[in-house]
């Protein structure tokens, strides 16, 4: 697969992230931060894909809305100021969170 956007400066885990999240996981999908860690190889890297989905510069292709913690609950998106927006992405797509 290519490099997303060459003139990015970016981590290779990030980008790794990124991809697998775009490639695997479909609208109306969600999947936990900890099952992303271990889709890339990374089982105990929950944190490291929650610091890759918050620096997304991506989120229409990188869909990081469809990425929640184990809880099942929402989550902090952009740190918990777009909350509402997560929200929103996810019952668009038929996905309604507690």
């Amino acid at each position: 697969m290519p490099t997303i956007c060459p003139t990015l400066k970016t981590e290779k885990f990030q980008e790794k992230t990124w991809q697998t999240l775009a490639k695997n996981i479909a609208a109306g999908e969600v999947v936990t931060y900890k099952r992303l860690a271990e889709m890339v190889n990374s089982p105990g890297a929950a944190r490291a894909v929650g610091s890759a989905m918050a620096a997304n510069p991506f989120q229409i292709i990188v869909p990081c809305h469809r990425v929640l913690p184990s809880s099942g609950k929402l989550g902090n998106y952009a740190h918990g100021k777009k909350n509402k927006v997560k929200a929103w992405l996810l019952a668009h797509e038929g996905i309604h969170i507690s």
